[in-house]
């Protein structure tokens, strides 16, 4: 049997390792690139061009799905959330990264399994399994940073990871049930 039910879960599987991956092997240098930036005021202007990025890459791949009305006042309510989380939080834009970075390995977990399902497999609660999958990969990073000499375990950052993950799915719970109301565009 076939490790992959479809291309589409193979790549979805590989673009979550690739996205740990990245978040795992920068750990090392995280701290000083933030110091660096921090030091020539530039730590929020980044993050801040880093969200817009992110958002601009979301907005124009839902673009082309053309999306009904209902789905785009769901997509601008999440954006608003996501928005008043990164700017109501009282913490630095290191901690605000975990929104984003496990945010993502948690749709592209989610993501993975529900093609998985569509295929066939039997795959219980993919939502629920995405968020405990997501979160235990977000405490080993915490358990990862406990090694090296420079950086600190925080279980408030395990907290952000499992807050990241649930923000997420949620999000992407409510987008595939906007697209459940008219599938065939009838409020378009």
């Amino acid at each position: 049997m076939p490790a992959f039910t479809s291309d589409r879960e193979r790549c979805l599987w590989l673009w979550t390792l690739a996205a740990v991956v990245a978040i795992y092997s920068s750990l090392g240098f995280a701290g000083a690139l933030a110091g660096a930036l921090r030091d020539r005021n530039l730590l929020d202007t980044s993050f801040f061009a880093g969200v817009l990025l992110l958002a601009a890459v979301i907005a124009w791949s839902g673009l082309q799905r053309r999306p009904g009305c209902r789905e785009i006042w769901v997509a601008l309510g999440i954006l608003t959330v996501y928005g008043m989380a990164l700017l109501r939080m009282g913490i630095g834009p290191e901690e605000r990264t975990h929104l984003i970075e496990y945010g993502l390995v948690a749709v592209l977990i989610y993501q993975a399994l529900v093609e998985r399902r569509r295929q066939g497999r039997r795959v219980p609660r993919p939502a629920a399994l995405a968020v405990g999958v997501t979160v235990l990969l977000g405490w080993l990073d915490e358990g990862i940073q406990w090694l090296l000499p420079n950086r600190v375990y925080d279980i408030r950052d395990v907290g952000f990871n499992a807050l990241a993950a649930l923000m997420a799915i949620a999000a992407s719970l409510a987008l595939a049930r906007a697209r459940q109301w008219w599938p065939n565009g009838e409020d378009r």
